[in-house]
């Protein structure tokens, strides 16, 4: 009986085409050995468990995670009974600290020519919470757009009237004296125009180019510190592999000022204000509604007191501020740029630690 000879030329175009599968798709999946040690992670999984291929093959879960008696425990289940078995909202801790809970699916493999015994199936419930709550701000956004617009219409009509009836009286009044009111009419009217045009952020086309992000931090990093004479630190945590993103390069600039001076303002209380900027790229990230094979995170984190609890789920609205001084607008407008940028900004924030996040789509022009 003649023995089948597999051709190593078609199982490794085999393997190249089920690996272009594998990362393409958003669950995250751990292919193990009969030892259980990993054989291959595709880019969620990389993602979810933040690590590298290169650094985890051929290691246990006990290199993967954190505390994994359980996670070890389930998986010498299944290879014992050859059964699949699942778990729902199963926490697990990362090598980084970072607590994840997910929802894990274990499935054997039997006779499989790469060497796998089975696959692990990750898919983190916390990203499905987030991913539901960004479309609902994205629709919140567009809401609040729409009104904002609708508004704008309806004072710059009558105030239009206004401003040209005082100046049309101006001309009738037989004293310099009684000009005065009529110019302070003028001016009132000129300043409640120019908030109205500043709620409505930026109303020019979107110039789109290929741009340098760190190029964008690198100039913002420099106002800023000139603008406190150097006294605030900041922190530079780049990410150097990031690729160009499509972008107005001056837009971005006023979003990411408007968050570092708001950082600034918070932090004004405290003895040392740090500020870190921190870029990574992230791969099959869902923006919105809308999944894309690469994104590139912005953190902006300083270490100010934090912003109220009961004032989190409306900061980025207009005229929401926490500072007696402030106008409430840099944090809508900067939210405003991102938005058109098809990008997403988000804030998370405790006492110590304030989190802004940009993240901006590097797949396809999303403005």
């Amino acid at each position: 009986m003649n023995a089948v000879i597999k051709d190593p030329q078609r199982t490794h175009d085999r393997m190249h085409q089920d690996r272009d599968i594998l990362d393409n798709i958003s669950t995250a999946i751990v292919a193990l050995d009969s030892e259980l040690r990993v054989v291959s992670l595709n880019v969620s999984s990389q993602d979810l468990l933040e690590t590298s291929e290169l650094r985890s093959l051929g290691k246990t879960p006990r290199k993967l995670v954190s505390r994994p008696d359980t996670l070890v425990q389930i998986l010498k289940q299944v290879r014992a009974t050859r059964s699949p078995l699942a778990r729902r909202g199963m926490p697990l801790t990362l090598l980084s600290g970072r607590d994840i809970h997910v929802d894990l699916m274990v499935t054997p493999i039997s006779n499989s020519e790469y060497g796998i015994s089975m696959l692990l199936e990750l898919q983190p419930v916390d990203r499905l919470l987030k991913i539901s709550r960004d479309e609902y701000q994205v629709n919140a956004q567009e809401t609040t757009r729409a009104m904002i617009r609708g508004l704008a219409h309806e004072i710059k009509n009558p105030l239009g009237g206004v401003r040209g009836a005082a100046q049309l009286l101006a001309r009738e009044l037989p004293s310099a004296e009684l000009t005065e009111y009529t110019n302070i009419i003028i001016r009132e009217a000129d300043r409640l125009r120019d908030l109205v045009d500043r709620l409505l952020g930026p109303n020019q086309a979107l110039d789109i180019r290929n741009l340098n992000i760190h190029e964008v931090l690198e100039h913002v990093h420099d106002l800023i510190s000139a603008e406190t004479d150097h006294c605030a630190t900041l922190v530079r945590d780049y990410d150097p592999s990031i690729p160009e993103v499509l972008g107005d390069r001056s837009q971005l600039i006023q979003a990411v000022l408007n968050i570092m001076r708001n950082a600034l303002q918070a932090a004004a209380s405290i003895d040392e204000c740090v500020i870190t900027l921190r870029s990574r790229a992230k791969r099959q990230f869902t923006i919105g509604n809308q999944r894309h094979r690469l994104a590139c995170r912005i953190d902006i984190e300083d270490n100010g007191p934090g912003v109220p609890p009961d004032m989190l789920q409306s900061i980025f609205l207009p005229m929401v501020t926490g500072r007696a001084e402030g106008t409430g607008l840099g944090l809508t407008i900067s939210q405003s740029i991102i938005a058109r940028h098809g990008g997403m900004l988000e804030c998370a924030s405790q006492p110590g630690r304030t989190r802004f996040t940009i993240y901006l789509p590097m797949d396809t022009n999303n403005a």
